[in-house]
């Protein structure tokens, strides 16, 4: 059994709050999703797309976009770069149809936290996705956990492999919105969304909420790190009165 970490914070106590737009990872940080449906997607994408009988397992897909898992599965099986960018939107359309398709089965755990922080968020700031799922495989992942109605918008992976692709172009969209000395903080549990938004000049929080530890993400120094979203009311004396205890709420996953 391991102690939660401290939450970790600038001098400042409000610093999380601080910015004109939160922009959420999906997996590991919003929600945790099961039912293989994307899994399954993903694996017939390299069955029928690119002829290759294995799986995407063994893929260190944590933090990597869809298009990059497929590009590290199908570089494993021998297939070239030039049969994977001929056959790229093909992958892409299967996924997606197979996905729709399959979408009453996605079951999503949403993560602790998550809808207090962004109850609050919503009523005073921008809130977007940037998620390194494509945007219907995103989407559907998000309203299984009743969680569509708080963003505005989202990033994906269609046409971006890297992950810092897809904040560069949700920095741009906020910016779009709120004007270009708007600031965009983004939330997400994976070094690589760390490495990203430092790419692109903007905050990140990382939540240990997947599979990475607190420890390894404190090791790339992020602006805040905390265990759960829950834990960044912590850090915010007068907010954490908006809302209700962990006793006190029900539960918000879906059933």
């Amino acid at each position: 059994m391991t102690n939660k970490p401290a939450p970790r914070a600038s001098r400042n106590r409000r610093a999380w709050m601080d910015s004109d737009a939160y922009l959420f990872d999906i997996d590991g940080t919003l929600l945790v999703a099961r039912g293989l449906v994307h899994y399954r997607a993903m694996n017939r994408a390299l069955a029928e797309v690119y002829g290759v009988d294995g799986t995407i397992d063994g893929v260190a897909y944590h933090g990597k976009t869809d298009l990059g898992i497929l590009r590290a599965a199908l570089e494993r099986a021998g297939v070239s770069e030039q049969v994977f960018q001929a056959k790229l939107w093909q992958a892409i359309d299967l996924i997606c149809r197979d996905v729709q398709s399959h979408a009453a089965s996605i079951r999503a755990e949403v993560c602790r936290g998550i809808p207090d922080v962004l109850r609050w968020l919503k009523a005073r700031k921008l809130l977007g996705i940037a998620s390194g799922n494509l945007e219907i495989v995103g989407w559907h992942k998000v309203r299984a956990a009743g969680l569509d109605r708080f963003f505005e918008f989202g990033c994906f992976s269609d046409h971006h492999e890297r992950r810092a692709d897809i904040f560069e172009r949700g920095v741009a969209e906020v910016r779009g919105r709120l004007g270009t000395r708007a600031s965009v903080c983004f939330v997400g549990d994976t070094p690589e969304d760390i490495k990203a938004a430092r790419q692109v000049n903007a905050k990140i929080i990382a939540v240990s909420t997947g599979v990475f530890s607190a420890e390894e993400l404190l090791s790339l120094d992020p602006d805040v790190c905390v265990a759960s979203c829950r834990d960044l009311l912590d850090l915010s004396a007068d907010s954490a009165s908006e809302f209700p205890s962990p006793e006190e709420k029900t539960d918000s996953r879906p059933t």
